[in-house]
């Protein structure tokens, strides 16, 4: 069965951004993927994403459906038939909604795993919390709205953070067979990130010591993104060669 084209409206999208070390990330990557370097740091991180009127490209948009989800991500490169190719590899995807937990993999591609989210949200401040229903992962994340980004050690500012993450728009999603991953594009014509202040920010995943030893993950820095329109192209399956180690 070939995936739908679908359209949505990106309501709030809460990219929370990690540097980290890239010997230390690679160990989570299947073979055919490397961390994408920026001044020698590795970057990963959180996907905080509020979706509304999601539906087939054809479809109008008051038959749409709207969900809670989250991601995480680590930026890669792949050697591609045309050379080097970037995206994001997500080793695991989160979502409050039954219809994309069932759809996803099936329908659409990217497998969810069920999580319960906690949502408080102004004009100026965001708070985003879940936990997953099998009790792996806990994300608790409030930013601020900002005039500017600050703070970065990766980025020098917003322009080239809004221009790194745009072109790494192709997402690649781990199965559950671990024999290849599904793969989605993000396009869109209005692309559009603010910056923000991270207030306190707590991941189950990136405070593990286990998978991340004391220095080897630092919050950097994080951006919001607000109705902006968009689609979602699916791509064709990238096998790979082995399965990561768990997340």
């Amino acid at each position: 069965m070939r995936a739908p084209r679908l359209a949505s409206v990106i309501e709030r999208r809460l990219l929370v951004n990690y540097r980290v070390d890239p010997d230390t990330v690679a160990r989570l990557l299947p073979d055919g993927l490397r961390p994408q370097l920026v001044r020698g740091h590795a970057v990963a991180g959180i996907c905080l994403l509020r979706l509304g009127s999601v539906r087939p490209v054809w479809a109008p948009a008051a038959a749409g459906l709207r969900s809670e989800n989250a991601a995480h991500r680590i930026s890669v490169e792949r050697d591609g038939p045309d050379g080097v190719e970037s995206g994001v590899y997500i080793p695991r995807r989160d979502t409050a909604s039954l219809v994309n937990r069932w759809a996803g993999g099936r329908v659409f591609p990217g497998e969810h795993g069920r999580a319960d989210f906690t949502v408080r949200e102004t004009e100026y401040t965001v708070r985003v919390a879940f936990a997953t229903r099998d009790g792996s992962t806990e994300v608790d994340v409030t930013a601020e709205v900002a005039d500017s980004l600050e703070g970065s050690l990766l980025f020098s500012g917003l322009e080239e953070a809004s221009a790194f993450f745009r072109d790494g728009s192709e997402g690649w999603s781990a199965t559950r067979s671990g024999r290849s991953l599904d793969g989605m594009r993000l396009e869109t014509d209005a692309w559009c990130v603010e910056p923000a202040r991270i207030t306190s920010a707590r991941s189950s995943f990136f405070d593990d010591p286990e998978r991340f030893p004391p220095g080897t993950a630092e919050l950097d820095s994080v951006l919001v993104m607000r109705d902006v329109p968009v689609r979602w192209q699916p791509l064709p399956e990238l096998p790979t060669a082995r399965r990561p180690a768990p997340c």
